[in-house]
């Protein structure tokens, strides 16, 4: 037998420690570039057809959220298309991931994956559709694209970014599903709110981080998420970019879609402890949160992040930089890596597929708000 373990692709991460015993293969997950963050893996095992695999991720307990991994289990695909969840444990500082694979060729991540191979084809299809325009609003530090989609003839701007940490790919695929619903020519709501509002869609904003398999950085180790009271082309330029876009077209609305490694929820936190948090604001998220609720039964509002305390607010955070500035109603989505609690499936637990239909389903909470705002 011949067992090779390797992760120079797209979105890939892994170290090999000792991969000689198909029964003690031992690795580890690097690091973000530039940064201590880690806990985002994706590689392949050929060669171990029918071999029982023991795979341990000796620096799990070391990770950024050590929490993630209690009740996780890891995402394994034979054909890179169907991910189901294999037996995994955390034990003393060790991941364990234990597997017979059918095939030859096996990926094992930490979350469905969304390369950029995939964000390439979702924005040449999305193009494709009338009415949807794009526009590259500059580079990364590698040199990759900032895509923007507009569609929409309304004078209110709705911003939906997603993916700021790379490592929560279940945040491009809540994108797929919105930009499948947002280009339904036929959906009756569709229509209403493309004549109300003009949305600016940014399917990706960390497309080296994305590509080098990082959880949290971009490409020099700025956490993006950290950066939007002073963004700089030098460090942060997806952000920069991005909220340059955003003076021009100025939000009514901004939705920024993530994942959380501990919480088995899916939850919106909004911009409570800002200084100028207001009173209106407090009462649009409401109304998006009813409405948001209604439209999914996946989504809930029972769980979550405690609220900020007002004036305490982390003003370096998207969702607070945003409604300070804009004075907007600005959310962030948080969606689990492991499974949602309160509809589990033991197969898949919180999949891809399943982040897409969330995402379908925003349009509701969004129509149920966009006259008041």
């Amino acid at each position: 037998m011949t067992l090779s373990i390797n992760d120079t692709f797209d979105s890939g991460n892994i170290e090999v420690v000792d991969a000689s015993d198909p029964q003690n293969i031992r690795l580890r997950i690097k690091q973000d570039h530039q940064s201590d963050f880690y806990q985002w893996f994706h590689f392949r095992v050929a060669g171990a057809k029918d071999v029982p695999l023991r795979l341990v991720i000796e620096n799990a307990g070391a990770s950024a959220y050590p929490k993630g991994w209690e009740n996780y289990k890891a995402c394994m695909s034979e054909d890179r298309d169907d991910w189901l969840r294999v037996p995994t444990t955390f034990t003393n500082g060790e991941l364990v991931i234990e597997h017979t694979p059918t095939l030859d060729s096996v990926h094992y991540a930490y979350f469905t994956p969304y390369t950029m191979e995939r964000h390439r084809d979702l924005i040449a299809d999305a193009v494709s559709y009338e009415g949807v325009s794009l526009r590259v609003l500059g580079q990364t530090l590698d040199g990759r694209d900032m895509d923007c989609l507009s569609m929409g003839t309304g004078d209110k701007s709705i911003w939906v970014i997603a993916r700021q940490h790379p490592g929560e790919s279940m945040a491009e695929w809540w994108m797929e599903g919105f930009l499948a619903r947002m280009t339904d020519s036929e959906d009756p709501l569709v229509i209403d709110m493309l004549k109300k509002a003009t949305f600016h869609i940014v399917p990706n904003m960390n497309p080296d981080g994305s590509f080098r398999g990082h959880l949290r950085t971009n490409a020099c180790g700025a956490n993006l998420n950290r950066e939007w009271d002073t963004p700089s082309m030098a460090r942060s330029p997806e952000v920069k970019l991005v909220r340059d876009a955003m003076d021009v077209n100025k939000p009514v609305l901004c939705f920024d879609v993530h994942g959380d490694e501990d919480l088995p929820y899916n939850f919106i936190a909004g911009a409570e402890g800002n200084d100028n948090y207001t009173q209106k604001q407090a009462d649009d998220l409401a109304a998006f949160l009813t409405a948001y609720k209604a439209a999914s039964s996946d989504f809930q509002t029972e769980v979550g992040y405690p609220l900020t305390a007002p004036g305490k607010a982390n003003i370096t955070v998207c969702t607070n930089a945003v409604a300070s500035r804009y004075d907007c109603l600005a959310m962030t989505l948080e969606m689990p890596f492991k499974d949602n609690a309160n509809a589990p499936d033991a197969a898949r637990g919180w999949s891809g597929d399943r982040a897409a239909q969330l995402g379908n389903d925003t349009l509701e909470a969004m129509a149920a708000v966009i006259d008041q705002l």
